[in-house]
């Protein structure tokens, strides 16, 4: 081997090292101390849990909603309101109200203009009504929507899974209910920290 195909070839091994470990276990992303089962059926969940009423989360938005089109079948995104206190279970109730509806590709970014362009924070059940009328939703169908038992059972589940996870922050996203990735850098980055995450988890999913 000539000294150009040497270097050629120590500089292909360099980068390709260096890109597998660009991000690092414990610095870049943290393992949950209550995992998740692995379902192991080839699909690696990534679930982003966010609060309506947070900015980083406003600002993230669409860049996640862009990633996650970029997605194939072996990765399930989805996400997840966070549920603190009464406030924010009351914005839960709403995502859930609005999935169950099934008018989330509009409804979502609407409750985000809202909040963060508008002013209109969503505070109570009758502003969440008024909001939802004026999406053509009829009043007592978001009512019947709000207090189903689907919908209280979905924030239920969430205000477990957010003990479960020690959401203490949003945005943040958990890969297969094994890893937790923190919005430490910007939102680009932190989906780069994603996938690879999803790639070291995808042999075991």
């Amino acid at each position: 081997m000539n000294l150009n195909k040497f270097l050629i070839s120590f500089c292909f091994i360099f980068l390709t090292t260096s890109s597998i470990a660009e991000y690092k276990f414990g610095r870049d992303y943290g393992s949950l101390s209550r995992p998740l089962p692995i379902k192991k059926d080839g699909i690696v969940d990534v679930v982003e849990v966010f609060w309506y009423g947070c900015g980083h989360c406003y600002n993230l938005e669409p860049v996640v909603e862009n990633w996650a089109k970029k997605q194939d079948s072996g990765v399930n995104f989805k996400k997840m309101p966070v549920t603190w206190s009464s406030a924010h279970q009351l914005h839960a109730k709403l995502f859930y109200t609005i999935e169950a509806l099934g008018i989330g590709d509009k409804a979502h970014t609407a409750v985000f203009t809202a909040i963060h362009k508008e002013a209109n924070y969503l505070a109570s059940e009758d502003a969440i009504l008024s909001f939802l009328e004026k999406l053509g939703v009829e009043r007592s169908k978001a009512i019947k929507y709000m207090n189903s038992f689907s919908v209280k059972q979905k924030v239920k589940r969430a205000v477990e899974l957010s003990r479960q996870f020690k959401v203490t922050a949003v945005p943040m996203i958990f890969v297969d209910g094994q890893y937790r990735i923190e919005a430490k850098r910007s939102h680009s980055e932190m989906l780069k920290v994603v996938d690879h995450v999803i790639d070291l988890q995808k042999p075991v999913s």
